[in-house]
């Protein structure tokens, strides 16, 4: 959420902000006027409230001293006078609150504003390339998809996933599936050994204000699932970055403590609303997938420079396991909601004979702080201060797997397991159809 204050002092900063993010100028404008209508009605409905109950405490002290003076007759116009205050200040609160709640739900649903050095551009067309890792060579004409390469080991099963849930499912056996949960364990002791996160294993269903917190609701509801729970609902965690984030709300982090690391390995779960036709075939667009999760709690200094270590966190994993990719800025178009800059890292897919996104990692600044009221002490202890999330994935354990799957296929058909999951898979070096 942005600072009603930054608005109010920057209202056409807001606006190119939004132009930025492909608002038409139209939009953007009459947004942001009014946004800083309902701020201006606020704030003088406060003012009002605030002044009632000036007067009614000097007329309840007036009251004292009438009824001293025996001035019976002043004293009941006071008090009448009180009243008729008290019931304008009852009423007056819940107006209060009704604008409270408006200005609010604006608020909710306007994205983050992009950091000056981000992009300009209308999609994932426009965004820049960073850096490039790892060679691509000719692509064989016997490679195959993912997909092919595990229906023909006989461990990847989509036919028996369909049975069980539908469409966008999995069914992986025998070495396949150890496989996947290899990636997630080295993932995992990567980040812990060498990266300094903490693993943490959290809830995989959480309230509605977790989920407002980090920013999936209001605006992204359709893309969740949800459960009924008591009286209400909890809603399956899209990604670990929503219970992680959350952590910290509602809380003063010392100084100290700073930054925050923290990582997980969970199951996710998505909806993929608007996905009808992308990706159909295989494990590429899932609705439930694992995924290593990074998230960084920083102070207002230290952000942009966790931002770097993070998605080098990221990349490094790739690295270890000799799979090429490349890293790309997005642009002010493609960028999501809540990030003021967003790195993606795209693994190179021969089957599909193309760069895929495997990890996406984003500087939110106090846009998710001020959602879920999350503040540290400053260096000096006086003050508290919104901190600056940071969120990434490190990386997405299923598109790993099949990066690996085709980066690694043999034109047997086998699969040979890059050194650095071979202690995880009892050193075994290839998978093979039995």
């Amino acid at each position: 959420m942005l600072d009603i204050k930054w608005i109010r002092e920057n209202p056409k900063a807001l606006a190119d902000a939004l132009k930025k993010r492909s608002w038409s100028d139209a939009d953007a404008q009459s947004t942001v006027e009014a946004l800083v209508a309902k701020d201006e009605a606020r704030r003088a409905h406060v003012l009002e409230l605030q002044q009632a109950q000036e007067r009614r405490n000097a007329a309840s002290k007036e009251i004292g001293k009438a009824m001293a003076a025996k001035d019976a007759a002043l004293a009941d116009r006071l008090k009448a006078e009180v009243s008729e205050i008290k019931t304008l200040i009852q009423d007056g609160e819940a107006e209060e609150r009704r604008l409270d709640k408006d200005l609010n739900d604006t608020l909710a649903v306007l994205p983050n504003v992009p950091l000056e050095d981000v992009p300009l551009g209308k999609d994932e067309h426009d965004n820049v390339e960073t850096r490039k890792v790892g060679k691509v060579g000719p692509r064989p004409n016997w490679v195959r998809e993912h997909f092919e390469i595990g229906e023909t080991l006989g461990m990847m099963d989509f036919e028996r996933a369909a049975k069980l849930a539908g469409s966008r499912f999995t069914v992986l056996k025998g070495q396949l599936a150890r496989l996947e949960r290899a990636l997630g364990q080295f993932m995992l002791d990567l980040h812990t050994t060498e990266h300094g996160y903490t693993e943490v294993q959290p809830p995989l269903m959480v309230r509605d204000e977790v989920l407002y917190g980090t920013g999936q609701l209001p605006k992204f509801e359709e893309d969740l699932f949800f459960v009924p729970h008591g009286e209400g609902r909890l809603g399956l965690i899209p990604t670990a970055e929503v219970p992680l984030t959350n952590l910290v709300r509602e809380e003063i982090t010392g100084h100290d403590k700073l930054p925050l690391r923290l990582t997980a390995l969970t199951p996710c779960f998505r909806s993929e609303a608007g996905s009808a036709g992308r990706d159909t075939r295989g494990m590429l667009r899932q609705h439930q997938f694992y995924k290593v999760e990074l998230v960084s709690i920083t102070d207002a200094e230290s952000s942009i420079a966790e931002h770097e270590r993070m998605v080098g966190c990221a990349e490094e994993v790739l690295k270890r396991l000799g799979l090429p990719f490349r890293t790309v800025t997005l642009c002010t178009g493609d960028m999501g909601f809540g990030a003021r800059k967003t790195y993606d890292i795209e693994v190179w897919l021969p089957g599909q004979n193309t760069y895929r996104e495997i990890s996406s990692c984003s500087v939110c600044g106090d846009f998710q702080a001020r959602r879920m009221n999350a503040r540290y002490k400053d260096k000096d202890g006086k003050g508290n201060l919104f901190v600056h999330t940071l969120n990434g994935s490190g990386v997405a354990v299923g598109r790993a797997l099949i990066a690996v799957m085709e980066n690694y296929q043999n034109e047997d058909g086998s699969i040979t397991i890059p050194d650095a999951l071979r202690p995880y898979m009892g050193d075994l070096e290839k998978i093979e159809a039995r």
